[in-house]
């Protein structure tokens, strides 16, 4: 399998992190401010790609009901 990407681990350590604060994941906006992507579709993108690899996985169609693998 190959790598992650830097932007990749940046969007699971956020999401690690709100999870572990909030007990949620963050908001695609969220995570875009946090990684410095001006753009949703982008950060939905790569929430895509990390799902695909069984990383994350959510409950519904909501991003914010993400998990940890």
């Amino acid at each position: 399998m190959d790598r992650l990407t830097e932007r990749q681990e940046r969007i699971l350590r956020c999401i690690r992190e709100e999870i572990a604060a909030t007990g949620e994941g963050p908001s695609i906006r969220q995570i875009g401010q946090l990684v410095g992507l001006s753009s949703s579709s982008s950060v939905a993108y790569q929430l895509g790609r990390l799902e695909e690899r069984g990383l994350i996985s959510r409950t519904g169609r909501r991003w914010r009901n993400c998990h940890m693998r």
